[in-house]
């Protein structure tokens, strides 16, 4: 009876100590990304990135995405959603996390799009296609053209464009700015320089409204 006593009471002992270790690992975590984004600030904000809303919206997300990444095409409509549905308060500046074979090579055809005016659509587009394009077993970034036939785009000016010194600065400073945040899985948001913390549609969505509601008080 004792020695049972004793067995069950070292393994709540353990699990209470388990429970705290995880915790105290969690809010460290959670206060080193927090510090991380303060130290590295200039990295979330470059002029030269991609952005959609108004330019002096007071709430401001930033989101490193990988056009080849699942998550990223499912939270794409999400994001969308909220900042078409508080009109004038959010703004969306898109930042590149390629990890994905051939992310690279799309990001490079996203930005010659944007060239001529169409970045946004072409992202959809080749999000709405993505199953065709990224397969992670036999991924075919090449075939993405096929995708953007609709836009009435110039693919051969966007062949030159897609790899000019300009487009790859935007990429290659994209990639050091990841590296600076440590960031290693994406979508990566931050609203206002604050990191979501975690991952998950409800907790972005609250992120976002407790920074509209600080924001834009009363509204």
């Amino acid at each position: 009876m004792k020695r049972s006593l004793i067995v069950i009471t070292s393994v709540v002992a353990m699990a209470a100590l388990f429970i705290i270790g995880a915790v105290v690992y969690s809010n460290k975590s959670a206060d080193h990304s927090q510090n991380l984004a303060v130290e590295n600030s200039a990295a979330l904000n470059r002029f030269s990135s991609i952005t959609y809303g108004p330019a002096d919206a007071k709430v401001h997300i930033v989101e490193f995405m990988d056009p080849a990444c699942e998550a990223c095409s499912q939270f794409y409509p999400f994001v969308k959603n909220i900042i078409n549905s508080n009109p004038g308060k959010i703004k969306l500046t898109v930042r590149y996390a390629n990890f994905h074979p051939g992310s690279d090579y799309v990001a490079q055809v996203l930005e010659a799009a944007r060239a001529q005016g169409k970045f946004w659509p072409a992202l959809e587009a080749l999000l709405a296609t993505q199953d065709q394009w990224a397969s992670h077993h036999a991924p075919a970034p090449e075939t993405v053209w096929q995708y953007l036939g609709h836009l009435g785009l110039d693919f051969d000016q966007m062949r030159k464009d897609m790899n000019e010194p300009k487009v790859m600065a935007v990429i290659e400073q994209d990639r050091a700015d990841a590296k600076a945040l440590q960031i290693t899985k994406t979508p990566s948001f931050y609203v206002n320089n604050k990191p979501l913390l975690k991952f998950g549609h409800e907790q972005l969505n609250q992120l976002i409204n407790s920074e509209v509601a600080i924001a834009y008080p009363g509204q």
